[in-house]
């Protein structure tokens, strides 16, 4: 924590008399930084393929996807409160389950963000075309590369506005959809000649779970990856200016946000165009926005995307940054990686993920598809991965609390143990569902691949320190806590 003498953003002193990062990020940052990592370009064009395969009982696997991940967050929000570090995460499963169970972890997640950040960086080429279609995609990649790293490199809370102002584009267009789906349906226009609109949809098209348990379960593979990114609202605590008091806001709002966004969304969809009708090839944005007479419909979604592009960028480009910092604090990165700037930033991360991201978007573009397919799968998996070790790591924690009559949380997880228990097990059930489902599976081949890779690595690499559980300082047990 910062003294009372120094602004929250300047740079802190850590243990040994080096600086860490600075904590300038606001509640309102953590909450939008949080709702951007996980509401991202596919939303707008609609969940098609999770539609097919469960039809209207789709916004029953949103629902119990978005309940396990609420019971994730509350894991995180209550570690992340005793010990707000930067590598989140990472270290709590360092320091509960072992070593080795964080080096996998951190690693994991970086990996992942700079998957998905690839493949963001590429799409927003893709999106710049629709205005200029002569102009070279190297060139927006490059200039969008740059703008996130320098946007890195500056102090904290001008990434935090940034990412607020973006998502805030990001909800309004959703929330838009949302009204004007449901202006649509009052009004009675349909996409169709012939067609009805209403919730009646929703059960007339062979019932409301028309393909069965197998179709919900099968949905249910695909839809919780759409919670992917909100677990950096664990990342934003060792930046956060009052941990103890905006983790828990943003834990206990974010995930209903976002579950509110997505079934909404899915509800005025499928009542607006029968479920069985839905193919992706239209943006239902696009079709709610022309039916309600907005002729730059097509625009409008281009902005939106480009906006929701940036966002999940600049989100991933953090996340990553901040967990390789705490990677490096535990010896299982290369030091140089704690390197912080005199406003308080990793800057060493930033530089190595913006040639991660240039280097990325070039093997996108020359590799075959099928390829980057396999590699993407890696970011499939480590959703599953992260949120496992969250829910084992916050298992470990409290069984040690207890144990050793250590002082009780200030946020503690709801429904001890029985919720948490329940939660590990819809997670493990999802890892099932992965290999189950020919279309999911190479993402468990992949990532057992991956996990012996990364045990290989440890084996070779990480000497010292990095075999050490890390000490973390436990807040929780700073605080006099008043007598019963």
């Amino acid at each position: 924590m910062s003294s009372p003498a120094s602004p929250p953003s300047a740079p802190q002193q850590g243990g040994a008399g080096h600086p860490t990062l600075a904590r300038g990020l606001n509640m309102r940052h953590i909450q939008f930084i949080a709702l951007g990592s996980a509401i991202g370009t596919g939303l707008f064009y609609g969940s098609a393929t999770a539609i097919q395969k469960a039809g209207p009982s789709v916004i029953l696997a949103y629902i119990l996807a978005g309940a396990a991940v609420y019971m994730v967050m509350r894991a995180l929000g209550e570690m992340a409160v005793r010990h707000p570090v930067p590598g989140s995460f990472g270290q709590y499963a360092a320091r509960y389950l072992g070593p080795f169970a964080g080096f996998v972890t951190g690693w994991t997640f970086v990996f992942e963000m700079i998957v998905v950040a690839i493949a963001d960086v590429t799409a927003f080429g893709v999106y710049m075309g629709f205005w200029f279609p002569d102009t070279p995609r190297w060139i927006w990649v490059t200039a969008v590369i740059l703008f996130i790293a320098a946007i890195n490199t500056r102090n904290v809370k001008i990434f935090g506005e940034l990412e607020f102002w973006l998502t805030i584009v990001k909800v309004g267009a959703i929330l838009a959809m949302i009204a004007g789906g449901i202006v649509l349906m009052v009004i009675g226009v349909s996409f169709a000649p012939g067609e009805t609109v209403g919730l009646q949809n929703l059960v007339d098209h062979g019932g409301f779970m028309p393909n069965g348990v197998g179709g919900l379960m099968a949905a249910l593979a695909v839809v919780v990856f759409a919670f992917g990114g909100i677990e950096t609202i664990g990342i934003t605590a060792g930046e956060a200016g009052d941990p103890a008091r905006s983790i828990p806001k943003a834990v206990n709002a974010v995930p209903a946000r976002i579950l509110l966004f997505y079934v909404g969304t899915m509800v005025v969809i499928m009542s607006l165009v029968p479920w069985d009708t839905i193919t992706g090839d239209a943006s239902p944005f696009v079709q709610i926005f022309s039916a309600l007479g907005i002729p730059a419909a097509p625009t409008i979604l281009n902005i939106v995307v480009i906006v929701a592009a940036i966002s999940a960028i600049n989100a991933d480009t953090f996340g990553a940054g901040r967990m390789l910092f705490g990677l490096a604090e535990q010896g299982q990165a290369p030091k140089a990686f704690t390197k912080v700037s005199k406003a308080g930033v990793p800057w060493l991360t930033v530089v190595v993920m913006a040639v991660a991201l240039g280097i990325g978007a070039v093997l996108n573009v020359v590799i075959p598809e099928d390829v980057f397919l396999v590699i993407a799968s890696i970011a499939t998996f480590a959703t599953v991965w992260v949120w496992l070790m969250i829910l084992l790591s916050h298992i470990a924690m409290r069984r040690e609390i207890e144990k050793k009559g250590r002082p009780e949380s200030e946020f503690k997880v709801p429904l001890w143990p029985v919720a948490s228990w329940l939660a590990t097990a819809a997670i493990l059930f999802v890892v099932v569902l992965l290999g189950w489902f020919e279309d999911t599976r190479v993402a468990l081949v992949v990532g057992v691949v991956w996990l012996v890779l990364l045990w290989l690595g440890y084996v070779l690499f990480v000497k010292g320190n990095g075999r050490n559980r890390p000490a973390l300082d436990d807040h929780t047990a700073l605080i006099t806590l008043p007598r019963t």
